[in-house]
């Protein structure tokens, strides 16, 4: 037996034709939704890229003891886990996060692994004395040129050398992994995991996928081209929708190569024994609830209701939907189960076999969330969002070993009150150290929120009904305690 799975980075359901959408050209993921089982209440869990990432190898939350963080030596690796049992597991990314100090563990848990340069900015390309010119609406107006850590400087030097499609890091990352494809579709037992950063920010492709979008729209000299900014939505429509067109360029681009993937398994008839997973880590936000992004804001919909297509060969279920709440966390203990692997006992994700096959459910309710922000709860029908009951946001605390943010160290300022906790449940007895912690997001004016999202799917009404509202922290008090929370978390949240 073999395994794909093919991850986009802030893919948005709402973009895609099998999920409702009528105007984005995205035909290879109608097709795909008539090969697969497709989710139509996949949730987040730990947000943004990395948290969600060692939710994947992990199979339990992070964010509610983590922001950012590398693989802890106490955490079960689900690739790691599979090589140690014979599967051969590969990864091939342009993600660039996985080679930065908070995200630097994650690789090598694969038997083996590519990585693709050129995303957002990455430190690539070196030019001493930068000659590439700026273009003035691609970055922020009060953006330092002159900095060390420039990004949008960066950004268009990498692209410099991205002339064609063929160039760009999406097109390499997934010739490399057909390439793995190819090389060992007549072998047994692997797992690869095929990784774009796309189609996350900035929404870079080449004329003829924004030609699919045609638009007579100027942007502003002092407005970014096809970067949105995290923060509020205040310009106008045109520009907004501008930004869409961007958005739905690079969703096509993912399209067609999600199209050669298909092309192949068919070619290479794959069909009877290859697991194939379609996922993301989280969705985007381009204006919807006046806002920009991720992170700064609730984790409405938008951002937190995923897009999932599975098929099974065991079980062959094609252009079928499926109503079971699923997550993150329920994939590593998917993949395990396909290859007869057991699972470690601090993986609290469910194998979702049966759940492809005939909709059996996994779970009566989920977490989900970005630390230090709003702790969120779903049913599937109803969506609770907590925030931190005081605007200081405190007790917040960071727990681990490995204490690195998402580009950087620890600062030694940040460490001078490091404690050593006592030991969670999943951390094989081993004491961890615990550090102030610090939230990207101020989560406390939006308030508590709780909506109806099976009448109210784009949450504008918030409802105000005590009754649903005890049942829902009901239920996130359970999943706090089975998740053992660190008990400030509770006091954060007032409850």
């Amino acid at each position: 037996m073999k395994a794909i799975m093919l991850m986009f980075d802030s893919l948005n359901r709402r973009m895609l034709p099998p999920y409702g959408n009528d105007w984005v050209h995205a035909p290879n993921f109608q097709r795909l939704a008539e090969r697969t089982a497709v989710f139509d209440k996949c949730f987040v869990g730990s947000m943004p890229c990395m948290p969600a990432r060692r939710e994947l190898h992990t199979g339990r939350y992070n964010f509610l003891h983590r922001s950012w963080t590398p693989l802890e030596p106490f955490d079960d690796s689900m690739p790691e886990i599979l090589k140690k049992n014979g599967v051969h597991t590969h990864l091939v990314t342009d993600h660039q996060h996985y080679w930065e100090d908070g995200g630097a563990t994650y690789h090598n848990r694969y038997s083996t692994y590519e990585f693709v340069r050129g995303q957002e900015g990455d430190a690539w390309k070196g030019h001493v004395n930068p000659s590439v010119e700026i273009p003035p609406n691609t970055r922020e107006t009060n953006v330092d040129l002159n900095s060390v850590d420039n990004w949008w400087q960066q950004e268009h030097i990498n692209r410099s050398y991205m002339p064609t499609q063929e160039d760009q890091p999406q097109a390499q990352t997934f010739k490399l992994g057909m390439e793995f494809i190819r090389d060992n579709h007549e072998s047994d037992d692997w797992y690869l995991q095929l990784e774009t950063f796309d189609p996350h920010e900035p929404f870079f492709t080449q004329q003829a996928f924004k030609d699919l979008y045609p638009h007579d729209y100027q942007v502003p000299d002092d407005l970014p081209f096809d970067w949105p900014i995290y923060k509020e939505a205040t310009e106008d429509a045109d520009y907004i929708q501008h930004m869409r067109y961007q958005n739905a360029a690079l969703v096509s681009m993912c399209d067609e190569y999600l199209g050669r993937v298909l092309d192949l398994m068919d070619e290479m008839d794959m069909w009877d024994d290859t697991l194939l997973i379609v996922c993301t880590d989280h969705g985007f936000l381009l204006g919807e609830h006046d806002w920009w992004a991720k992170n700064k804001m609730p984790w409405y919909n938008e951002l937190a209701n995923t897009p999932l297509f599975i098929w099974d060969p065991r079980h062959k279920v094609a252009g079928e939907r499926r109503q079971s709440l699923v997550q993150m966390i329920d994939l590593p203990a998917t993949l395990l189960d396909f290859f007869n692997v057991d699972r470690p006992a601090d993986m609290l994700g469910n194998p979702l076999g049966d759940t492809v096959k005939n909709d059996t459910p996994v779970r009566e309710a989920a977490l989900f969330g970005i630390h230090g922000g709003h702790v969120n709860c779903t049913d599937g029908k109803y969506v609770y969002m907590r925030a931190p009951a005081s605007p200081e946001n405190q007790p917040l605390y960071e727990y681990g070993l490995q204490l690195s943010h998402i580009r950087s160290m620890f600062s030694p300022d940040e460490l001078q009150d490091i404690q050593l906790a006592e030991p969670f449940s999943f951390t094989k007895g081993c004491r961890v150290m615990k550090v102030v912690g610090r939230s990207w997001t101020e989560a406390h004016p939006f308030g508590d929120l709780l909506f109806d999202i099976e009448n109210d799917p784009q949450q504008q009404n918030p409802m105000d009904d005590t009754e649903i509202e005890a049942m829902m922290i009901a239920h996130m008090t359970r999943l706090m305690k089975d998740h053992d929370s660190p008990s400030e978390q509770y006091e954060r949240l007032g409850l």
